[in-house]
């Protein structure tokens, strides 16, 4: 039996490995079909200025996509990023602006708040087994809410500050939102492929029970990857809020769905157990151009959602035939 065994866990190791190759090879070239059809029927989409507004863009879905992509991979769902990166861009101006804390301060202030609401989320799920789903919706719900009413549903002047202008900005002429999202993209492809926490989320998303018997602390590691959502969505929306020079409780509306969507059809299975961060990375570029490219064809704002739909449906049928097929030939 353990040699049956042994044989056949490297054989599924390579068969997933093949899946995400796979999947990442469709993905860029989608992406690359997606760029030469732009290229030649929406004007300026090539320029430089929108290159880097796709970058901009990008940022606002990646940064927090790094960390959804774990908490996916683990078996479970946060569907709270894009109130939670709203009531971030409220907390960093009210922070600065009427609480006396300062630039530095409110910032602090922000990303503390953003791992204790995301640790609460993960908290309920391990130690009162809530679903993950109604977990985040609960913290969707209140965030959203204290976001509005805090603000009275009117932007909340950010101050004047160098620190915010550079956020806000660029350096070297690229986003610093940019920089930051690939900087984080590094650190979490550190993580997921060469940390014994990597390993362990991994290992929840593929048998929770199997986890747990060999000594994974599943409460822990839930509870940390609910608070990396959390701090993401606060670092998103202090970066939203500078390059807005206000906080916004109506920010970043529907976000969540850009981000889940990203890392789904980056090749992370909702069932847990499967997923890379280059994916992800992949993910988000399609989501963001295919977004962008809409705006300049000029398609009606109310189709673009309607268009963006049935191409990310579109893609995630795609995964879906590669994994099912992955699974096949592992049964075999």
């Amino acid at each position: 039996m353990s040699s049956i065994t042994s044989t056949k866990t490297p054989r599924r190791s390579f068969i997933s490995h093949r899946v995400h190759q796979l999947n990442e090879i469709g993905l860029i070239v989608a992406i690359i079909v997606l760029y030469v059809a732009l290229t030649s029927s929406a004007a300026g989409f090539l320029t430089v200025d929108n290159q880097l507004g796709i970058l901009r863009d990008a940022a606002t879905i990646g940064i927090a996509a790094w960390g959804v992509t774990l908490v996916i991979i683990a078996g479970e769902i946060d569907i709270s990023i894009g109130p939670a990166v709203a009531f971030a861009s409220v907390l960093v101006a009210k922070g600065s602006a009427e609480w006396g804390l300062g630039i530095v301060g409110a910032i602090v202030m922000t990303m503390v708040m953003g791992a204790l609401w995301g640790a609460l989320a993960g908290y309920l799920r391990a130690r009162f087994d809530v679903p993950s789903f109604i977990a985040t919706l609960g913290v969707w719900s209140i965030l959203g809410g204290l976001a509005l009413y805090m603000t009275d549903a009117l932007p909340v002047v950010l101050p004047d500050s160098s620190l915010m202008d550079v956020l806000g900005g660029s350096i070297l002429g690229i986003p610093t939102s940019a920089i930051v999202m690939l900087v984080l993209f590094a650190v979490f492809l550190f993580i997921s492929k060469y940390t014994a926490y990597g390993r362990s989320v991994f290992a929840i998303g593929g048998n929770a029970g199997a986890a747990m018997l060999s000594g994974i602390n599943l409460t822990r590691t839930r509870v940390i990857l609910f608070a990396t959502t959390g701090l993401l969505s606060a670092i998103t929306g202090v970066l939203v809020a500078a390059r807005l020079g206000s906080g916004n409780g109506g920010a970043a509306s529907g976000l969540e769905f850009d981000v889940i969507a990203a890392v789904v059809i980056g090749g992370t299975l909702l069932s847990g157990g499967r997923g890379s961060m280059v994916g992800t990375l992949l993910g988000v570029v399609f989501i963001t151009v295919i977004a962008n490219g809409l705006v300049l064809l000029g398609v009606d704002s109310f189709l673009q959602n309607v268009v963006r739909g049935v191409i990310i449906v579109g893609a995630v049928l795609v995964n879906v035939a590669i994994s099912r097929r992955g699974n096949a030939t592992r049964t075999t």
